[in-house]
């Protein structure tokens, strides 16, 4: 079973919790995760894009989260990780006219909670975007679905339907708050208006003292700010990295929902061809809006193995660049744009001696595109 292959132990390595000081924080501890006794590996599933809450005045909106969650529900029965990432854009924020779009993202992770899997999630550009009205709403028999005022009341449409959306502070702090399963983080309060940064520790199953592998998260903006990952949040990840693993002894894996303008770069050409790996390459890489100096620090680690993202619905492959490699994960929602068969990229870190190896896991149950990215 999925709850007892991993498991959730004492506190380890170090993370910065929202509203601390980087002085309270570096005695704030969190928990790490363990490669189950008697296995050799560690399996982890992305789930990019699901974005849940689209068009939910529709008939079609909600029947694309039914069809998500028998994505998300194949994949785990089929792969049976030990820990699932949300690739951010887990919900369509834009197209959610309730003041808690929570109710959505909790939706969205109830598969992998319902098996006992623990997860963590990281913000994409929709999570917290504006809501958008809808140009219907306002036809001759679109009156808005939403009523925002009771009869005799004196508080206007615009104070009581302003729509404001749900932070992604509030958002982190409810997935935190009504899951004990999430591993999710509210990132350091000086990386503010980015939330979701924090560091996870993936320990031996002979010693959990041992590191197999660090997980780091970044935000890499979009929504309710620009689509970047700024030099303070790189800044961080430079103390943070030089901090856990000051030799780089220890592989590090990186997540993120937007590309960074590398993968523009490595961007394959009319199809796939080696020594990139994957199955669609059907538009163009649409990264951040600047570059302010993560890629240079990942570049310069050896320790660094892969970067992974989501955003683009029409791509999946892995690419190297310098000497780690570049990925996207797979469309997993029938939310958002394109109509590409949907699924999701499969890690499976091996603590001796490490590898780290990935493939994808469709809704049909087939794989492709098994890709070693260390050995």
């Amino acid at each position: 079973m999925s709850l007892t292959s991993l498991y959730i132990l004492f506190p380890l390595i170090l993370t910065i919790g929202f509203g601390s000081s980087s002085e309270e924080h570096d005695a704030l501890p969190l928990n790490y995760l363990q490669v189950r006794p008697g296995s050799s590996s560690f399996k982890i599933a992305l789930f990019a894009d699901l974005h849940f809450g689209e068009s939910a005045w529709s008939d079609w909106g909600p029947l694309q989260d039914v069809n998500s969650i028998k994505v998300m529900s194949v994949v785990l029965d089929q792969e049976t990780p030990d820990f699932v990432v949300y690739l951010g854009d887990v919900i369509t924020a834009n197209n959610i006219a309730i003041g808690n779009a929570s109710l959505y993202w909790e939706e969205a992770i109830s598969p992998t909670r319902a098996r006992g899997i623990p997860w963590a999630s990281v913000f994409g550009n929709h999570d917290d975007a504006p809501f958008e009205w809808p140009l219907e709403w306002f036809s001759a028999t679109g009156i808005p679905h939403t009523r925002c005022t009771l009869p005799n009341s004196s508080v206007s449409g615009e104070e009581e339907c302003s729509f404001r959306g749900t932070r992604r502070i509030e958002l982190m702090e409810n997935e935190i708050k009504q899951n004990n399963l999430s591993y999710s983080i509210n990132g350091p309060k000086d990386l503010w208006p980015s939330i979701s940064n924090f560091v996870l520790q993936v320990s031996s199953s002979q010693d959990p003292d041992s590191a197999v592998a660090l997980l780091y998260f970044l935000d890499s903006g979009g929504g309710s700010y620009p689509e970047v990952i700024s030099s303070s949040q790189a800044e961080w990840f430079n103390r943070k990295s030089q901090e856990l693993n000051p030799s780089s002894s220890v592989p590090e894996m990186i997540f993120w929902h937007i590309p960074s303008k590398a993968y523009k770069k490595v961007a394959p050409k009319l199809g796939i061809h080696k020594p990139c790996v994957g199955s669609i390459n059907k538009e163009d890489v649409a990264t951040q809006e600047a570059e302010m100096g993560i890629m240079k620090l990942l570049v310069k680690r050896p320790s660094v193995k892969a970067v992974f993202v989501g955003h683009n619905h029409g791509l999946d492959w892995c690419c190297p660049y310098e000497k780690l490699w570049l990925c996207f994960a797979r469309h997993t929602g029938y939310g958002g744009y394109g109509n590409w068969a949907r699924g999701a990229r499969i890690l499976e870190i091996t603590q001796q001696p490490f590898s780290l190896k990935s493939w994808i896991r469709m809704e049909d149950g087939q794989l492709h595109s098994e890709v070693v990215l260390s050995s």
